[in-house]
């Protein structure tokens, strides 16, 4: 059997093998070594990933397995579920169940569970382990402070304010002292601020309902209510521009200050804005059982307040509740401009930009709008931490070093009667610029910034030279004014008109000269300011009245007359009922605080210069006129006299006087602004002192007739000129022409 049997064995095999199949076990089984189907464990068989998710049981089955969600866990689906048909999501509990944990409680929940907290006011009983009321009343000593009873109620409890206390319906806040002394308006004769009283007796009438009221019932206005008719009275009172002395101004900026302080903690909403035509108003309040905590930035078009609610709460007794508010005044700065000392003489400089020695001490003018900061804190007069105040200047000046601004505050007198003062003290300026100031301030008032204005170096010979400028055209002035009224062989409409022109320039030019600069008095300066208004207005009109007359003898008829009452009408009549509207409209623009003339304040310098540009026009149109209808009219007048030289005469005696009155108001306008220059101010003061002398000049010494009647009181000096003049009379044809033809002509050629 050797090999034979050997390839017998080995086929037998092969074929057995080949007769042998593999086993197909169904899903969720696998085949054993024995080719049996066995279950899977899928629960247990994974590597990194659950088969059935996140917070799930796995359950294995023959073949197969299903999923359970965790307690606090619910299925998408069905209670059994696979990763293909459903998932497992968090169980609110407390939706579902909302009484899970029981009365007075609060449920909070989580992922896959949930929390059970008291409500405010409750506390977990040590007995019944269930939440039970706190009796605040009894646990919490002067809860409600020595002025209110407290009343306990069911998680909570409440205030009952005694009269004269007052907790602002804030009925778990501590019932503070509320005193309404401060809204009663002082019954002494001549204390009580004009139109203030009004809104003393709201302000006082809504103060004793809210003390003594327990709460907001009992005819006691809202907060909103109660605001907007402050601002009502407010506006009624800025409106009329009443406000005259220091003392107005500290009772109408205290009053409004304690009236935001009474009316912030009764207004339903923590921020409360309010724009009138007069005022702008920002409130902010915070309520609660703790302080608040964090910066607080109240502003309006004008100002800005950067500070804490720690800084508005103090360290005192918390009272329930923290304010906070900004109020910022549109017109008062008009009234505060131009009647009050601006710094106290106690004062210290803090700033190190602004020069304040003896021999260039400022003077200062309100450069922002008026403003008042007011928080709840009792205690604002040395705070811990500055306020921050940014102001936006009323003018956008070119930034320059004379253009020095300081931080200042409204300081109340110690009594009644001393009004207040602006002051420095507490104050310093952070940074500054052509638009903006910036102020840091320890204490709370009301607040503003105000410009130093510097005098203008070397004093001594400006007021020599005005003082001599203005002598000399005085006495230039009283001889013209005194030729024309004594030298009768000049007399006409003309002379007449040069005659009222001297003298509202000799009026203007001595009160001038005599108050222009004596501000002290704020009475006797708005009285200068309407005298050089009338009597420089005076003079523009008489010089109008005298190119309306050349007008009317060249062009249309020669020798025309102008009535007197005509000319005194408009002479006179026109300036000074420009002046009795420009008072009545606006009567503290009379004075300011540099010179005795007219406010720059609301354009009220216009009530000057506008009829001024109105009358240099009108002139000007005439005196065109009139030169191109004498260059056609001259040669057949005269024809000894050169039609060059007439035109020569005429245009430089006519215009010089208006142009040397009209250059000197144009610089005038620089010299009577706050900046004004030292170039500006000695060109002003030179061609002011030119007037007088120009006139003299022109219609005296110029004028033949003039000369002659000279020549006769000066008979020892005139008398060869006296000779030559009869002599050409003499041998002249024309000197038997009327004496008002040779005053004609006299007239053409000099008396312009």
């Amino acid at each position: 059997m050797g090999s034979r049997t050997l390839l017998l064995i080995l086929g037998l095999h092969f074929t057995l093998l080949g007769n042998i199949k593999a086993i197909d076990c169904p899903r969720g089984l696998i085949a054993n070594g024995s080719q049996q189907c066995v279950d899977t464990d899928e629960c247990n068989e994974w590597d990194s990933t659950p088969p059935c998710g996140s917070n799930t049981t796995c359950y294995n089955t023959y073949g197969s397995f299903y999923c359970h969600c965790l307690p606090g866990f619910v299925s998408t689906t069905t209670f059994k579920f696979t990763p293909l048909t459903g998932e497992c999501k968090d169980l609110n509990e407390c939706l579902q169940k909302p009484q899970i944990c029981g009365n007075n409680t609060i449920c909070l929940n989580t992922i896959g569970s949930y929390n059970c907290r008291c409500q405010p006011g409750f506390r977990v009983s040590t007995y019944t382990r269930r939440c039970a009321d706190i009796d605040e009343c009894n646990e919490i000593a002067g809860i409600c402070g020595v002025g209110g009873d407290c009343q306990n109620q069911k998680g909570s409890y409440s205030c009952l304010c005694h009269p004269g206390y007052s907790n602002y319906d804030n009925k778990q806040a501590q019932c503070s002292v509320l005193t309404c002394d401060q809204f009663k308006a002082n019954e002494t004769p001549g204390q009580t601020v004009p139109g203030l009283a009004g809104l003393l007796s709201l302000m006082r009438k809504s103060c004793l309902a809210l003390s003594n009221s327990g709460d907001a019932a009992g005819g006691r206005l809202t907060g909103e209510i109660l605001l907007e008719n402050v601002f009502t009275e407010m506006d009624s009172l800025l409106s009329h521009d009443i406000l005259s002395n220091s003392r107005e101004v500290s009772g109408l900026l205290g009053t409004v200050e304690d009236a935001m302080k009474l009316i912030g903690p009764q207004l339903r909403d923590n921020h409360t804005t309010m724009e009138t035509d007069h005022t702008a108003t920002e409130l902010a309040v915070r309520r609660g059982q703790t302080p608040p905590t964090g910066p607080i930035s109240l502003a309006n078009d004008n100002a800005r307040l950067d500070t804490s609610w720690e800084t508005a709460t103090g360290n005192g007794t918390y009272p329930g509740f923290t304010l906070a508010g900004l109020v910022c005044y549109k017109t008062v700065e008009r009234s505060v401009n131009n009647s009050f000392q601006y710094l106290t003489d106690t004062d210290t400089d803090t700033d190190t930009d602004t020069d304040t020695t003896t021999a260039s001490k400022p003077s200062y003018q309100i450069s922002s709008k008026v403003v008042t900061a007011l928080v709840s804190n009792p205690a604002t007069e040395h705070l811990t931490q500055p306020v921050i105040l940014t102001f936006k200047h009323l003018q956008v000046r070119a930034e320059s070093s004379e253009m020095n601004y300081t931080c200042v505050f409204w300081s109340e007198g110690r009594v009644q009667e001393e009004g207040g003062a602006w002051s420095r003290r507490g104050c310093t300026k952070v940074t500054s610029n052509a638009t903006h100031t910036v102020c840091s301030c320890t204490h709370l008032s009301s607040f503003a910034v105000l410009m130093a204005l510097y005098p203008v170096q070397n004093t001594f010979e400006l007021r020599l030279l005005t003082w001599l400028g203005l002598s000399v055209s005085v006495v230039c002035l009283l001889l013209c004014i005194l030729t024309f009224w004594l030298c009768r062989s000049i007399q006409g409409t003309r002379t007449t008109i040069h005659l009222h022109l001297c003298v509202c320039l000799f009026i203007a030019d001595l009160v001038f000269l005599s108050g222009i600069s004596h501000t002290q008095s704020k009475g006797g300066c708005r009285v200068v300011a309407g005298l050089l208004h009338l009597f420089f207005l005076g003079s523009f009109s008489w010089m109008l009245l005298e190119g309306v007359q050349l007008y009317l003898m060249v062009v249309l008829v020669f020798n025309t007359t102008i009535r007197p009452l005509y000319l005194y009408a408009v002479g006179y009549g026109l300036p000074l009922a420009i002046v009795i509207i420009s008072a009545i409209t606006y009567p503290d623009g009379y004075g300011t605080t540099q010179h005795c003339w007219l406010s720059l304040e609301r354009g009220f310098i216009w009530s000057f210069f506008g009829p001024v540009c109105t009358i240099i026009i009108l002139n000007a149109f005439f005196f065109i006129i009139t030169v191109w209808r004498l260059a056609q009219k001259f040669s057949s007048l005269n024809t000894n006299l050169s039609n060059l030289h007439k035109i020569k005469v005429f245009t430089v005696t006519a215009v010089a006087q208006l142009c040397v009155l009209g250059t000197m108001w144009i610089f005038g306008v620089f010299q009577f602004q706050e900046e004004g220059t030292v170039v500006m101010t000695y060109l002003f003061t030179i061609l002011n002192s030119l007037q007088g002398a120009l006139l003299f000049i022109m219609h005296c010494l110029l004028n033949k007739t003039v000369r002659e009647e000279y020549c006769k009181l000066l008979s020892c000096i005139c008398t060869p000129q006296k000779k030559r003049y009869s002599e050409v009379s003499t041998t002249n044809p024309s000197s038997s022409q009327s004496q008002g033809s040779r005053s004609a002509e006299n007239t053409v050629e000099s008396q312009i």
